[in-house]
């Protein structure tokens, strides 16, 4: 089974918390499935979950550099010497990072939905948009990336893992994609 969650802020990319803390559990009752990677709590979007673990494992495992595209709002105005940067790689303290592709938007995508709570709105501080992907899964990798250089990251939305997106599926609701694991293609 393959199963795809749009995952709201503010919710923990597991199935159980011994604080109280909005869990899977909360939006999804199917019994077995595990989540493919996770998605941090400050984080919305797509998670993929599955009962396959031959599936978790050709999407997760960062050998297989399975691409994972997300729209990032970043605080400040970013140019071109910056995402010249994440273009090339960054050292960061685990490494080396960099985008697969790196794109500047002109504003927000029309389909974003409103986030609860919302952005905090500073009158003079300009935020930027950016639609990028890595292929890989580090902790806070593109939340890093961009401190790294100079830009905290506002708000961050997973849209899409592999050939698996968001669509139409609305915020905090899921979709079965595939129910037998043996119709899932993996390559």
């Amino acid at each position: 089974m393959l199963v795809a969650f749009n995952k709201p802020y503010h919710v923990l990319s597991q199935f159980t918390d011994d604080r109280g803390r909005q869990t899977l559990a909360d939006f999804i009752s199917i019994k077995k499935i595990y989540s493919i990677g996770r998605l941090d709590y400050d984080s919305e979007g797509l998670m993929l979950l599955t009962d396959d673990g031959r599936l978790k494992h050709q999407l997760a495992n960062p050998k297989h550099k399975v691409n994972k595209i997300y729209l990032v709002q970043v605080e400040g105005v970013i140019k071109k010497p910056a995402l010249d940067a994440l273009r090339q790689g960054i050292i960061l303290k685990d490494g080396a990072a960099k985008a697969v592709a790196l794109k500047l938007l002109l504003k927000a995508p029309a389909f974003l939905w409103k986030r609860e709570p919302p952005i905090r709105k500073r009158q003079n501080s300009p935020t930027s948009w950016l639609e990028i992907t890595i292929n890989e899964g580090r902790n806070r990798q593109i939340r890093r990336m961009l401190a790294h250089v100079g830009f905290p990251v506002l708000r961050l939305i997973r849209t899409q893992i592999a050939d698996y997106t968001l669509s139409d599926l609305a915020l905090g609701q899921h979709r079965i994609i595939v129910r037998q694991a043996n119709k899932i293609n993996t390559k």
